[in-house]
Order: structure tokens, then C-alpha cells, then sequence
């Protein structure tokens, strides 16, 4: 009972704070990611025996096993009004435990600061979109977004695969059924082949994460569907190129042609804290597949694409760094944070003065 009281007040301190991540770690007091920094949570340092025996708590029977075998386990659980995605590994021979809180309500577009062009995408029938950025930067809220407004405004079926399931849908208009790897599924490749056997309208892959993935992702947009998916990539424009070089190169004409066809574009987001100490503020680079986006990545010519995004502003394109530009001038955001995440920090200088 004391171990439990004493994870329930980690995890209550943690939403109380609005923090999105907690770190349990052997010889530490626990860790809080609060709007993208850590810090150290006061309730003291956990003995390596007292950190596995919480996070043994947030364990089902089957996962404990997983982690004796593979060393690592993913799953998810609700904790009073939050989901939490979990990760739980071993680290110098210690059990570690990382915990994602993912709030019970799904914003809107507008909520987040999505740019209006989202609603297009989701307005679409077929094609792939790609939400891309590094880890901790909202691109499965943005995705939950995406399905919640269709689940909201049309009658479809939402198939959502992934490991572990993150945000939890009801049915509104659309019906949606979440599979969850090892759950519901024992195989995420099998669970993406079986995706065009149950009848869906729109398909969520949780991440694009090997050779196998990125197949399926492309045959289910191939097949007329509309598709979202997750990558860690660090620009709208390098995205395309990252997909073709996974594949060997005697893939690599034929993938160009595919994605060229199904791709209808790449939002590329980060979280960047703002100048008042307070919050982040959503900033999105997006790339619209129009029809040069697609003879650039047909004629292997992506390293184009930046200039493309830079002078179609007209069809709801724009670049990360006009993105951050117009913060900083808007006073949102500093400078000096800014130019950390700036893709070409002189250029950028010479936007804002």
C-alpha cells in the first residue's frame, strides 16, 4: 500500500503540474518534463529497489514477462483523468520507467494553433499525410485532432494502429476501432496487412518504423484511402527523401513514383516555450504535394522542395523559420529560442531584422 500511495502521489504531482512526462530512475528522485524542461520532483531519491518496485505497479503480469525477455516494453494505461503511454527498460542493469501524460480531452484545430489547412487535409478522401517532428512535440495530439474532426463531421470507419494506443476515441458520427500492439494485435505488420480487410475509410499508422511499415503505409494509400501517419524527421522538405532512402536501392524509382502519387503532404512541428515563461506555442512547416512537390519527388530532385515551400505561401505553405519569424515579431516567442530551432540561423537574422 505504501508504494502504491507513494506512485499515486508521483503521478497526481505530475498532472497538478502539467507536466508531460515523469522519469523513474534507480538512485534519482523522480524527473517532471514541464513545457519541455526537466526537473526534479522534491519527494526525495528512490533506492533501485524502491524505483522497480513502483514501476512493477504500472505492470501487467504479460508485460512483466515481455520485459524479462526483451529487455524493453511499451504499453499504456489510464490514470484518473490522463492516459498514460509508458516505456519501461532497463538501464545499467536497472528496471527505468519513462510515463507520457496524454490528457482525456481532445482539442480542436483552433485549440492547438493548427494552421486552418488542416481542415483541408482531413477534408480529403485519399492520400497520405505525414506528421513529422522530434519526440515530445504534439504530433500525436495533432494526429488526435485530425480524428477527432472527421470522427465529429462525417460518418466513417477509423481504423488506428498502434504501440500503445495513446488517445482514446468515441464514436460520433464515424465508428472507430483502435487496435493496440500486443493487445489486440501480435503482430503490427499483420494488424497494417489486415487494415484493407475491415473495411476502413481512414487508416492511422502510429509511427512508420522499419522497411515493412513503410511498405504497407504506401500500399494502404495506394488503394485510395486516406492516411495518416507519424515521422521523426527534422524538415517538411527532407521527409520524402527520408521515406525513399529506407527502402534498397533497386526500390527507389518505383517508391518515387508511389509516393509521388499518394503523398498530400508533411506537416513538420515544433513546441517552442514561450516568452513569457509560460506554455509553448505550436509552430508548424508545411508542405503542400502539389503538382511540382510531386515532379520533384518523381524526378529526384527533393532537394528542391525547400524553394518550392518558400514561394507557395498562396497554397498554404511556409517554412519553419517565416514560422518563427512571425512569433518573434509578434513578441510570442524570444529570439534566442528562436534561433535554436531555426534550420538556417544567419538566413533567419536577416527575416526578423
Amino acid at each position: 500500500m505504501e508504494n502504491i500511495s507513494r506512485l499515486k502521489e508521483i503521478f497526481q504531482k505530475a498532472v497538478e503540474l502539467k507536466a508531460s512526462d515523469v522519469h523513474i530512475l534507480a538512485n534519482e528522485a523522480p524527473v517532471f518534463r514541464i513545457d519541455g524542461k526537466l526537473s526534479k520532483h522534491d519527494g526525495g531519491v528512490l533506492s533501485a529497489k524502491e524505483s522497480e518496485d513502483l514501476i512493477s505497479l504500472t505492470l501487467r503480469p504479460e508485460y512483466i514477462e515481455r520485459l524479462k525477455v526483451e529487455k524493453e516494453v511499451d504499453f499504456s494505461f489510464n490514470f484518473e483523468s490522463a492516459r498514460v503511454r509508458a516505456n519501461v527498460y532497463f538501464e545499467s542493469g536497472a528496471v527505468a520507467g519513462s510515463y507520457r501524460f496524454i490528457p482525456a480531452d481532445i482539442l480542436s484545430f483552433e485549440d492547438l494553433g493548427l494552421p486552418p489547412i488542416m481542415q483541408e487535409f482531413a477534408n480529403r478522401e485519399q492520400g497520405l499525410l505525414i506528421i513529422t517532428g522530434p519526440t515530445g512535440h504534439g504530433k500525436s495530439t495533432t494526429i488526435a485532432a485530425l480524428i477527432e474532426y472527421i470522427n465529429q463531421s462525417k460518418m466513417k470507419h477509423i481504423v488506428t494502429i498502434e504501440d500503445p494506443t495513446e488517445y482514446i476515441f468515441k464514436n460520433s458520427k464515424s465508428i472507430i476501432s483502435q487496435r493496440e500492439f500486443g493487445t489486440d494485435t501480435l503482430s503490427f505488420t499483420r494488424a497494417l496487412r489486415s487494415a484493407l480487410r475491415e473495411d476502413p475509410d481512414v487508416v492511422f499508422v502510429g509511427e512508420m518504423r522499419d522497411l515493412e511499415t513503410f511498405e504497407a503505409v504506401l500500399t494502404i494509400a495506394e488503394t485510395g484511402h486516406l492516411i495518416f501517419t507519424t515521422l521523426h524527421t527534422n524538415s517538411a522538405a527532407q521527409t520524402p527523401k527520408r521515406i525513399i532512402d529506407v527502402f534498397p536501392k533497386s526500390q527507389q524509382d518505383q517508391v518515387r513514383q508511389q509516393l509521388s502519387n499518394v503523398i498530400s503532404g508533411v506537416i513538420s512541428q515544433r513546441l517552442i516555450p514561450k516568452a513569457s515563461g509560460k506554455g509553448r506555442v505550436l509552430a508548424c512547416e508545411i508542405l503542400v504535394a502539389n503538382s511540382a512537390v510531386r515532379n520533384l519527388i518523381r524526378e529526384d530532385k527533393i532537394h528542391q522542395i525547400q524553394s518550392t515551400i518558400q514561394t507557395s505561401a498562396s497554397e498554404g505553405m511556409i517554412t519553419l523559420d517565416k514560422v518563427l519569424a512571425d512569433f518573434v515579431s509578434r513578441g510570442e516567442i524570444t529570439l534566442e529560442e528562436a534561433l535554436k530551432w531555426s534550420d538556417d540561423p544567419k538566413q533567419f537574422k536577416q527575416m526578423v531584422f
